[in-house]
């Protein structure tokens, strides 16, 4: 009691000076307690919004399952292919963890790799794979060729292979030994270092000309048939060569030809689909926007943990206080911010008006959503249900918020979170309507599984060939008809014997050399041809022998150049004199005698004295056959225009009546078909 006492008469005599300083250090303890109760009494917003890394998420997502197959890509990979994937990654023989992700611009994938690796904390092989190909390999604490996989995929397939392909791929040579995998690699590179292998899939445009390449063929080639053999039968038909080919044939053989066609087409033009991609499943599709729902119902900013950071901690809570404002401002609402990636592979096929309308279905609150892309920095404005101008967000917009700068196309985080200030501050300012405004229905994405089906071969482009097939075959039979037509001109194919009776009227009296050599030709192998008896030493031989040996006995003498006109005529005479003794016609060879006016005529029916000249009244007595005989006697000048004229060289080549045109064995016509034999065989010596 004492000391108690003494200390309240101390504390009754404290001075003034004491007593204030004692103030002043109980203040400012009691701002010390207040400075640290809010401190350690931070909303939990605040703690809760701290964003996790993209690193620290996929490690999570391994510790789950070895395999992680983003959803963001079900067109291009569905997450329902995450067996296969599995599958083929217990084949490497080590761990390994494989991370299959669309394709970033700003992630370095083997630090990527190497961070996820330090949060799993787990030795084993890594492996990330985009939307195309294996992008990255890196192995931790094990001994595997996994540069050398990756090599080897990327050289020894094309770029549309896919990424279930290019990781089978990689498996596959991750199994082998060091030594064989490094020659492997070097071996791709060096194979495909100029030019990739081909392309293992085809586009729509290219199975359009699959499908006109087929229709053409199929009409082309078996109307040219037809119209080919068709001119060929023809002109057989008209030269009497050959046998007759049953009908049935040309038309049977353009049906199989067509047939084949067909048959042969849906063999080589066997591709049904344009991509590697596998069909996704409904549950595929709509993964990512039940993700994104989810999220917004708990945060109105949703940052997609697969990509990489755009906003950090300061950005992010700066970014809820103004969404909470704009809230609680006049005609404001809330407002839902998807930091998520666009891609063509996405559900919506990279269309983000069909995203957020999906969204907004999905999580069933109206507001405005902001679809801000953190890989190429896009951000678009769509209003479901606040009292907002549409026209104000449609086109006054600024670029600069939609699209960025150049700024922000340098930048890794594309400025999203100073633009999506800027664009909250635009929201703050935008005109306010009496009534809430609502995005229309945007156009469906293509169905899945039919996006990358190929139409059918025959189908689109089939139909026009058809017709271009038609045409072609036209064009090409007139061109081969033309080919075959100029070439026999070329050739000058020998024609048969003409008949007869219709020698008198189409035999020249002046006739070419060519024609000599032709006509030579024709007669004396035709007489060859019929004379099947060698043995018979009949009229007939002594017609054949006489004829050879005026050409040596080479009938292709009589078709050589150099060979004597007068010599061709008589060849002509005896050979279809004996081609008539083998026929036994006697009433063309009664007399044994050939037209003397023109032996080309044919045979003689009986001897006349005949005018030979235009001068004078000088006559011959010369056989002449029934038309020359009817001339000498109703028009006997007309005989010296019906004469048998050749060249005679003494004379330059000027033109002579046959038999004043040479000494040889063709004067002796006039006398008679034996009388030329003997004048023959005399000539060559022969008895």
């Amino acid at each position: 009691m004492k000391a108690v006492a003494t200390n309240r008469a101390y504390a009754v005599r404290i001075p003034a000076r004491s007593s204030d300083r004692l103030r002043v250090l109980r203040l400012l303890l009691a701002l010390c307690a207040v400075t640290a109760f809010f401190a350690t009494a931070t909303p939990a917003r605040a703690a809760e919004a701290t964003p996790v890394t993209q690193a620290a998420y996929l490690a999570d997502r391994l510790r789950e399952n070895p395999v992680h197959v983003t959803d963001q890509l079900p067109r291009e990979l569905p997450r329902s292919t995450a067996p296969d994937f599995a599958r083929l990654a217990k084949k490497t023989g080590v761990p390994t963890y494989v991370l299959v992700l669309p394709t970033q611009s700003s992630t370095d994938g083997r630090q990527l790799l190497g961070a996820v690796h330090d949060r799993l904390n787990r030795d084993g092989l890594y492996v990330l794979v985009d939307d195309s190909a294996v992008a990255e390999a890196t192995a931790y604490g094990v001994r595997v060729p996994a540069d050398a996989a990756s090599t080897a995929a990327m050289y020894e397939l094309p770029y549309d292979a896919g990424p279930l392909r290019s990781f089978e791929r990689f498996v596959d040579v991750v199994a082998q030994s060091a030594e064989k995998a490094t020659a492997r690699a070097e071996t791709a590179r060096e194979t495909y270092r100029d030019d990739e292998p081909a392309e293992m899939y085809v586009g729509p445009s290219d199975r359009r000309n699959q499908s006109f390449v087929t229709g053409t063929l199929l009409t082309g080639v078996p109307l040219t048939i037809l119209l080919v053999a068709g001119y060929a039968g023809r002109r057989r038909r008209r030269s009497g060569a050959g046998r007759r080919v049953p009908r049935w044939v040309v038309p049977g053989a353009a049906v199989v030809t067509a047939a084949a066609i067909a048959l042969t087409a849906t063999v080589v033009f066997d591709q049904t689909r344009s991509s590697a991609a596998e069909p996704p499943t409904p549950a595929d599709l709509s993964a990512r926007v039940d993700r994104v729902a989810a999220g917004l119902r708990k945060d109105p900013v949703y940052a997609d943990p697969e990509s990489p950071r755009v906003l950090d901690s300061r950005q992010l809570d700066r970014l809820h206080d103004r969404i909470r404002d704009f809230r609680r401002s006049d005609g404001g609402g809330p407002v839902y911010v998807a930091l998520v990636p666009q891609t063509p592979a996405s559900e919506s096929a990279g269309d983000s008006w069909l995203f957020a309308a999906a969204v907004h279905a999905e999580s069933r609150q109206d507001g405005l959503y902001v679809v801000a892309d953190p890989d190429d920095g896009t951000i678009d404005v769509y209003n479901y249900g606040l009292r907002i101008d549409a026209d104000r967000l449609s086109f006054d917009l600024p670029d600069a918020v939609t699209f960025g700068d150049s700024k922000a196309d340098e930048a890794d985080d594309h400025l999203l979170g100073e633009r999506l200030d800027t664009l909250m501050t635009f929201l703050d300012k935008a005109p306010r309507t009496d009534r809430p405004g609502f995005e229309s229905t945007p156009a469906a994405a293509p169905k899945a599984d039919e996006e990358y089906a190929l139409p059918p071969l025959f189908a689109t482009d089939f139909w026009p060939g058809l017709f271009v097939g038609a045409f072609a075959a036209l064009l090409l039979s007139g061109v081969v008809a033309g080919v075959m037509w100029i070439g026999g001109r070329l050739r000058r194919p020998d024609p048969a014997p003409e008949p007869t009776d219709v020698l008198p009227f189409t035999a020249p009296t002046e006739p070419s050399a060519s024609y000599l050599r032709r006509t030579a030709y024709t007669e004396l192998t035709t007489l060859i041809s019929e004379f099947t008896d060698p043995d018979d030493r009949t009229r007939a031989w002594d017609h054949l022998d006489a004829a050879m040996l005026l050409v040596d006995g080479d009938p292709d003498r009589a078709r050589a150049a150099g060979t004597a006109p007068a010599t061709l005529v008589a060849v002509i005479v005896l050979a279809r004199a004996g081609r008539a003794a083998l026929a036994d016609d006697a009433d063309d060879l009664r007399h044994d005698l050939c037209c003397g006016v023109n032996p080309l005529h044919g045979p003689a029916v009986s001897r006349h004295h005949v005018r030979v000249t235009t001068e004078g009244v000088a006559r011959r007595l010369l056989p002449v056959c029934e038309p020359c005989r009817d001339t000498a006697i109703a028009e006997p000048g007309g005989i010296p225009g019906r004469l048998l004229r050749l060249p005679d060289p003494s004379l330059g080549n000027s033109r002579v009546p046959y038999y004043d045109a040479t000494d040889g064995p063709l004067t002796a016509v006039p006398h008679g078909i034996a009388r030329l034999i003997d004048k023959v065989r005399e000539t060559a010596g022969v008895h």
